[in-house]
């Protein structure tokens, strides 16, 4: 019996040069890179090309001190909003970071991002755990509207943004907090090399390897979907347990 491997797919929306997360598959599979262009570009051309916009620092503590939902700089909310950092979600999930948890309170949703940036196919389900990156208050302006509520844009396991109301999110921890499907071949080598440093860790990535023989899209057997199914649950574990990973390589 074959099942449909689901894995995600992140929709550009309006998002011009993010970098979408590439199908799931075989850690180690070979990809063939396209190959580099054999004449340099020429000093014109090199002139006319707009400088690279320099990422922002990852930041450590709360923009806004003393409030009780802790939200990141907005220059920095805006750039990660706009692409796809697996790396960065892993780092920034350690249970010593400051952000607040937050959980989805409604039972299935399409995932949004209210910046224009690429969102998940993975859909928003009950219980998922997420962390708040910004808040937008309605501006009432003095005014007092019924049913007017705050709305979050928070981070996901996954690497993506997405976007809920106050009223469709909780603050209470649920007993098994759930995750989207972690994108194990869109993973950086540091970040890998760091989790498979547990033994039994390691033994599930070889399964994995094993079970999915280097497949990316398309149907694959039910013995590899269990083996992801697997690693995605020990990943998550692994860093609510306080498995350091480095700060990514690739940054906002």
């Amino acid at each position: 019996m074959r099942a449909t491997y689901f894995a995600i797919f992140v929709l550009a929306v309006g998002c011009g040069g993010s970098t979408p997360p590439p199908k799931d598959g075989d850690t180690n599979a070979t990809d063939t890179a396209a190959p580099a262009d054999s004449a340099a570009p020429s000093s014109s051309a090199a002139a006319e090309t707009p400088a690279k916009e320099e990422a922002v620092s990852v930041p450590t503590t709360c923009a806004n001190p003393g409030e009780k939902v802790c939200v990141m700089p907005e220059a920095f909310a805006k750039k990660l909003c706009s692409g796809f950092f697996p790396d960065l979600a892993l780092y920034m999930f350690s249970p010593n970071s400051p952000w607040t948890r937050a959980y989805v309170n409604i039972k299935e949703a399409d995932a949004w991002n209210s910046r224009s940036g690429p969102a998940s196919d993975a859909k928003l389900t009950y219980d998922e755990e997420v962390l708040i990156i910004s808040e937008q208050k309605p501006d009432l302006k003095g005014m007092s509207v019924s049913g007017a509520t705050a709305s979050y844009d928070f981070l996901r396991w996954d690497g993506t943004c997405a976007s809920l109301t106050a009223a469709e999110m909780s603050f209470n921890k649920p007993p098994k907090p759930k995750t989207p499907p972690i994108p194990w071949r869109s993973i950086e080598d540091p970040t890998k090399s760091a989790l498979e440093k547990d033994e039994k860790f390691a033994k599930l990535v070889v399964d994995r390897r094993k079970e999915c023989k280097g497949a990316t899209m398309g149907s694959v057997s039910d013995k590899c979907e269990k083996a992801d199914k697997l690693l995605n649950l020990a990943v998550v574990e692994m860093i609510r347990k306080g498995v350091e990973v480095p700060k990514p390589q690739k940054l906002p």
